[in-house]
């Protein structure tokens, strides 16, 4: 009878360690190759960095505390920038981030609540929009949903009107309660020329073309 068993040759112990201690290292391995992904998934892209929300008159907003259903409700900002809520009165809304006011509902609440959880929401962003007046295709008022410069606000309202002076385009911002007016040279712009005028429109703009 022909044995076919192969035969028995006895590993040295050494390779026997070595062995488990590289399947010891493959998790790890895995986790280093995960890393980068994880990272670069948390990361905020250009168009958001930097671009945090600030209340303003007429936003609508959400007040929620948690387990204080009656101190949760829905309210808009008022003329003057304040909001009201039960217990504590008026607060200051306008000109705060979203985070600044929750910080400020969670200080006003704390001596009323014990260990409130506030968050607040945006509902109807009613403050952020800029104005386009004078020889434009379709002049008025628009809503700030994404960053927007004046060249592409011009190309939103369908350009120019016949006899539009297009080289000296005007800007009219508030800055600190204080008007500021600011140029556009449509045609340097398109022509690449002097492109650091073409400014990223703030809220409350208004483009004038003559």
């Amino acid at each position: 009878m022909i044995n076919y068993a192969l035969p028995f040759k006895r590993i040295p112990l050494c390779h026997i360690w070595a062995l488990l201690a590289l399947i010891s290292l493959f998790p790890l391995m895995n986790t280093a190759q995960a890393s980068p992904k994880a990272i670069s998934s948390n990361a905020a892209s250009p168009a958001t960095k930097g671009m945090e929300y600030i209340i303003g008159r007429g936003d609508q907003l959400q007040v929620m505390v948690w387990k204080e259903k009656d101190l949760s409700q829905a309210m808009s900002v008022r003329i003057d920038g304040r909001i009201s809520l039960p217990l504590i009165g008026d607060v200051m809304a306008a000109g705060k981030t979203i985070s600044g006011l929750t910080h400020e509902l969670e200080k006003r609440f704390a001596s009323v609540v014990t260990d409130p959880a506030v968050s607040v929401m945006l509902i109807q962003s009613k403050s952020w929009r800029y104005y386009i007046i004078g020889k434009i295709n379709k002049p008025g008022e628009f809503p700030i949903d994404f960053p927007i410069t004046i060249l592409q606000a011009i190309a939103k309202s369908g350009g120019f009107t016949q006899w539009a002076k297009s080289d000296n385009i005007s800007i009219l911002r508030q800055t600190n309660g204080h008007d500021k007016l600011l140029k556009f040279n449509y045609d340097a712009v398109t022509k690449g020329k002097d492109l650091a005028q073409n400014i990223q429109i703030k809220p409350g703009d208004t483009i004038i073309v003559p």
